[in-house]
C-alpha cells in the first residue's frame, strides 16, 4: 500500500507504523471468557452495597428521615427485590421507624430515620476519613495529574467518589484545606464546575507500576524496567498471533500515566500503552481494584480516551477482566485479586468493614429474636400439651 524510500520523512514512518498498528489491532478477535472467581468477588459485596443505597437515599433526605411509603415507592429505582418493611426486618440494625405527619393536619404515618447504632456507624466513618486524609489528597491529586490540562469536572468527581474513597464532603471541605493543590471554579450541581491542579508534586507522579519497578531493582541491586504483570487464568486461551502481538506490545517502553502524550498519534501503539496504563493506574488507586465500564467512560475526554476505550480490557484480558456480572460491565485489575479476594487492602476498606458489622450485628439480633421466639412458642406448647392432658386424666377419673 505504500512504498518507503531511503527518503521518506519520520512523519511518513510514524503514519506507516500507526497504520500497522491499527490494522493488526482490527484484524485480532479476543474472545471475552468468564472468569468465575472475579465475578464471585462481585456477587460477594451485593448485599451490603443494596444496603448502602437504601442508607444513601434516607440519609439524603431532608432531616435524613423519609415517609415508609415514600421509600417504599423507590424500590425499582433502589433495585430493592422485596418490600421495605420486609427490608427493615431483615437489617434491624440500620434503621428506626416511628409515628410522624407529613403536613400539620394529616394523618399520623410511619418514617424511618437511622438508628443509634448506624449513626455511630457515620461518626467511625468520619474519624476514619479524617485519619486518611493524606492519602485521599493524593488520589486526588493523582487524578489531576493524570488529566489533560490537568483539571477535571467537579461534578465527575462526586459521580466517582465512591470508586475512589472520597467522602461525601470532598468538594466542600476537604479542597478548600488544600490551596496548594486544588482551585475550584464554579459552583458544584450546575454542570460547569471544574477543579483544577495548583501545583504539581512529584512524590505523587509516579504509578502503581515504576514504585514496583524501583523496589525490584533496590530489592535485586539491578535496573529493573517498570512494566505490566501480564498472566491468564488457567483454561484461558488466546490465539497465537494474539499471543505474539501481544508479546510485540509488551516489548514497547512503558509510558507513564502521568507523562504529557499530547504529541502521541492517538491511533499509536505507543498511545494505546499509555491508556492501558491510565486504566491500570485508576483501577490501582480505585478501593475495590475494580470501576464500572460506564463510570471511567465519564472521563473519555479529561484522559484522552476513544469512544471504543472498553475493547482494551479483553484485547489486555492478561491485565484486566471485565466482569458482566449483575448485568454491568466492570473493569477489574487481575493482579490485584487472589482468587476472589484483595491482594493488597486500600486502608479506606475500613469503612466497608464497620458497615458488614453492623449489619451482622443486626443479623444476629434477628436470628436471636427468632430463636427466643420459637423457644416461647415451644414452651407454650408444652405448657398447653401439660394442660391438655391434665384436663383428659381428670375428664377420665369424672367418668369412672
Amino acid at each position: 500500500m505504500f512504498s518507503l524510500s531511503r527518503n521518506s520523512n519520520h512523519k511518513t514512518l510514524i503514519l506507516w507504523s500507526s497504520l500497522q498498528f491499527t490494522f493488526s489491532i482490527s484484524s485480532l478477535k479476543v474472545v471475552w471468557r468468564k472468569d468465575q472467581s472475579l465475578d464471585q468477588a462481585i456477587q460477594n459485596d451485593k448485599q451490603w452495597r443494596l444496603c448502602a443505597r437504601v442508607v444513601r437515599e434516607v440519609l439524603n433526605e431532608p432531616g435524613q428521615v423519609i415517609p415508609l411509603r415514600y421509600l417504599e415507592k423507590r424500590r425499582e429505582r433502589l433495585r430493592l427485590p422485596i418490600k421495605i418493611q420486609t427490608f427493615l426486618a431483615r437489617n434491624p440494625g440500620l434503621f428506626e421507624t416511628y409515628m410522624d405527619r407529613i403536613k400539620p393536619k394529616s394523618d399520623p404515618v410511619r418514617f424511618v430515620r437511622a438508628s443509634d447504632r448506624l449513626n455511630q456507624f457515620l461518626e467511625e466513618e468520619k474519624k476514619i476519613y479524617s485519619e486518611n486524609e493524606p492519602l485521599i489528597v493524593s488520589k486526588l491529586c493523582k487524578l489531576l495529574m493524570m488529566a489533560k490540562d490537568r483539571v477535571v469536572s467537579a461534578d465527575k468527581l462526586v459521580d466517582v467518589k465512591r470508586e475512589f474513597g472520597f467522602p461525601n464532603d470532598l468538594l466542600v471541605n476537604l479542597v478548600p484545606k488544600y490551596p496548594e493543590y486544588f482551585r475550584l471554579y464554579g459552583t458544584p450541581g450546575e454542570g460547569k464546575s471544574y477543579l483544577e491542579l495548583v501545583s504539581w508534586n512529584d512524590n505523587f507522579g509516579k504509578s502503581v507500576i515504576e514504585k514496583r519497578a524501583e523496589e525490584e531493582s533496590r530489592l535485586m541491586g539491578i535496573r529493573v524496567r517498570p512494566a505490566f504483570n501480564w498472566k491468564l487464568p488457567p483454561g484461558f486461551y488466546i490465539k497465537k498471533e494474539m499471543r505474539e502481538w501481544i508479546r510485540d506490545w509488551m516489548e514497547l517502553p512503558y509510558i507513564s500515566p502521568y507523562d504529557d502524550v499530547s504529541h502521541l498519534d492517538q491511533a499509536s501503539p505507543e498511545m494505546e500503552k499509555r491508556t492501558v496504563g491510565v486504566f491500570h493506574e485508576l483501577l490501582s488507586l480505585s478501593i475495590y481494584k475494580r470501576i464500572p465500564v460506564p463510570v471511567l467512560g465519564k472521563f473519555c475526554e479529561e484522559h484522552r480516551f476513544s469512544n471504543a476505550f472498553s475493547s482494551v480490557f479483553t484485547r489486555h484480558s492478561g491485565i484486566f477482566y471485565m466482569s458482566l456480572k449483575g448485568g454491568i460491565r466492570t473493569a477489574m485489575l487481575r493482579e490485584a485479586y487472589k482468587g476472589e479476594e484483595l491482594v493488597d487492602i486500600d486502608p479506606l476498606l475500613v469503612i466497608k468493614d464497620k458497615f458488614v458489622e453492623l449489619l451482622d450485628e443486626g443479623i444476629r439480633q434477628r436470628v436471636e429474636k427468632i430463636r427466643v421466639k420459637q423457644e416461647m412458642l415451644k414452651e407454650d406448647m408444652e405448657f398447653m400439651a401439660a394442660r391438655n392432658k391434665e384436663y383428659n386424666f381428670h375428664e377420665q377419673n369424672a367418668e369412672l
